[in-house]
């Protein structure tokens, strides 16, 4: 998806059963709807409570592993992960916790980012999860980058979209496609990081 003459933004995510994977595609689609930029599609391992359990070094299927060239050659980052009681998903979270070398070294600061989720009902926490993964990217010195309420699927919208980050609900079977304005919200969430990235980048 992106090319030598590109800046790279990071897409990072975790997901379980697809929704916030496919959410995290059409963020990437208005990212590279910006010229100068590209998207760099990337996810963390799932991890276990059982202590000897292990994921494979690639996965089998979709985006490969983060790794620390990928947040230090990025100009800006979109982080999604489910809902998970209201929460960020333990394996966002683990991913985080382990970014202390990064910290120290600021290598995400003065980056602009943006946080997106999606939850299986309408009122599973979609806000208290996005808020909570704003909170490392503020240790990290990041610009947090919201969706302004003058998109106008963010007033229409009976599904998911919130001014903290697009936001998805896939039902309770996770069968429930990402809906037009869901679809738009990210278009333009993607746009919009992608646009103050190169801004800042460029000094």
């Amino acid at each position: 998806m992106t090319n030598n003459y590109m800046q790279d933004i990071l897409i990072l995510y975790y997901s379980q059963y697809g929704a916030t994977r496919s959410l995290a595609q059409h963020i990437a689609h208005g990212v590279e709807s910006v010229s100068g930029c590209g998207a760099r599609l990337r996810t963390v391992p799932k991890i276990s409570t059982v202590c000897e359990a292990c994921e494979p070094g690639i996965p089998d299927s979709g985006a490969p592993y983060v790794e620390q060239k990928d947040l230090e050659e990025c100009i800006g980052l979109a982080l999604g992960g489910p809902t998970r009681f209201g929460n960020m998903a333990a394996a966002l979270k683990y991913f985080l916790d382990g970014s202390s070398g990064e910290w120290m070294r600021g290598t995400l600061t003065g980056k602009p980012a943006c946080v997106f989720t999606s939850s299986s009902s309408m009122h599973g926490g979609q806000e208290s999860t996005l808020l909570s993964m704003m909170i490392p990217l503020l240790h990290h010195g990041m610009v947090l980058v919201g969706l302004p309420y003058s998109e106008p699927d963010l007033g229409s919208t009976s599904s998911g979209g919130t001014p903290y980050g697009v936001s998805h609900v896939s039902g309770m079977k996770n069968d429930r496609p990402i809906s037009e304005e869901e679809k738009n919200l990210a278009l333009a969430q993607g746009k919009r990081l992608a646009g103050i990235a190169l801004k800042l980048a460029a000094g």
